[in-house]
């Protein structure tokens, strides 16, 4: 059975004014490319879902417009 890395907890406290991003660039650095890549992806079909369209427009285009044998 795989293990699962326990959660881990991450807090910051401060006033609004004071903060900087530091805390978001390291939380998400220490989730790893995966979680980011999964993060973002996420936003992308969460974005494309208001759109006219919707979700179809995320599919790849499957049209094809002529094939042509080269000579030579």
């Amino acid at each position: 059975m795989p293990q699962i890395p326990p959660p881990f907890i991450m807090e910051r406290y401060g006033r609004l004014k004071e903060m900087d991003r530091s805390f978001d660039i390291a939380y998400w650095q220490r989730l790893g490319s995966e979680a980011i890549f999964e993060a973002a992806w996420q936003m992308v079909v969460d974005a494309h879902g208001h759109r006219p369209g919707g979700l179809n427009e995320l599919r790849l285009r499957r049209t094809v417009k002529n094939f042509q044998r080269q000579r030579g």
